[in-house]
């Protein structure tokens, strides 16, 4: 059983800490949370919550969850500072959610890494902590002892992700569907921030192209041919889908058939040639150049090690 805390404090966006709770809430899992002086906590929200374990409750956990931290120029005490250092030297996982990231960044433990957080926060984290690198558009950056997600929303997705590296993408793909949630989001934070009012030009909504699209990842599908399926140029395509995904139309692709050969690779006993053409990447040559610069291994690799599991 995997232990999952999340160190909470007053006042506690619980959003962020339900975006937790909501994933890791399941064995394999076991969730719990703490704070620094036990008993009645207040939220942003204006009701309180009762967390009844203190910092100790770290010395046990696999991943700790930072869901916030706020106000974000609060400086965090040496005990909790000590406590989380503690962790991690022993091998615990640490994690944080929008503004969690300044604790984390409190920590030391982020300097010389690339580090996510609320693009609203990006510029006054970058100033603050001034050894760190802060990339104010990606969802989320997991450098495997240390992760860190942008806004409060890309939790989920940061979540989720840890979930499929540690039993795949076939159980995260579980966990999202009794979250009602996409597995996985292309793009950054850049299509979610805050615009000026003025004419829109995002279109109509690209979730029916995106359905008949993974419905047929099998069949040697082109930029051009989703283009035509809904009567736009490829130009006008990208536009739309950089406004609402966040990512091009090819990028997106691609990454649905990784995913789907990741499922297949867990979950089958397919040859790569097999899979290469169920997913449409037309050849095990293909497969492989593409499943390696998307993770960093084999595919035959990356089978042993989730069949194994």
């Amino acid at each position: 059983m995997h232990r999952v805390v999340a160190l909470v404090a007053a006042p506690q966006a619980s959003f962020e800490l339900g975006c937790a709770a909501a994933v890791f809430r399941d064995p394999p899992y076991r969730f719990s949370v703490c704070t620094e002086h036990p008993g009645n906590l207040r939220t942003t929200e204006g009701f309180d919550m009762v967390v009844t374990s203190g910092l100790r409750a770290l010395d046990s956990a696999g991943t700790i969850v930072v869901p916030g931290w706020l106000p974000i120029n609060r400086e965090p005490t040496s005990a909790v500072l000590r406590a989380l250092t503690r962790a991690h030297r022993r091998g615990a996982r640490l994690v944080s959610i929008c503004s969690g990231a300044y604790l984390l960044a409190a920590t030391g433990l982020l300097d010389g890494r690339r580090v996510a957080t609320h693009w609203r926060y990006a510029d006054e984290l970058q100033r603050r902590f001034p050894a760190v690198q802060v990339d104010p558009d990606v969802l989320y950056v997991d450098h495997g002892d240390v992760a860190t997600s942008g806004g409060s929303g890309t939790g989920i997705d940061l979540c989720l992700h840890l979930v499929r590296r540690d039993h795949g993408a076939s159980y995260a793909a579980w966990v999202a569907g009794r979250m009602v949630m996409p597995p996985h989001r292309e793009g950054g934070q850049a299509q979610y921030r805050s615009k000026e009012p003025g004419p829109k030009d995002g279109g109509e909504s690209l979730g029916g192209l995106l359905d008949w699209a993974v419905e047929r990842l099998g069949e040697p599908i082109t930029v051009d041919d989703l283009a035509r399926r809904v009567n736009l140029s490829p130009r006008t395509l990208a536009r739309r889908f950089e406004q609402q995904l966040g990512a091009a139309p090819g990028q997106w692709l691609l990454a649905q058939r990784i995913a789907r050969t990741r499922v297949l690779l867990e979950e089958t006993e397919l040859s790569v040639d097999a899979i290469a053409t169920r997913v449409g990447l037309s050849s095990a040559t293909n497969l492989r150049r593409r499943f390696r610069a998307a993770l960093h291994t084999t595919p035959s690799a990356y089978r042993r090690a989730y069949q194994g599991r």
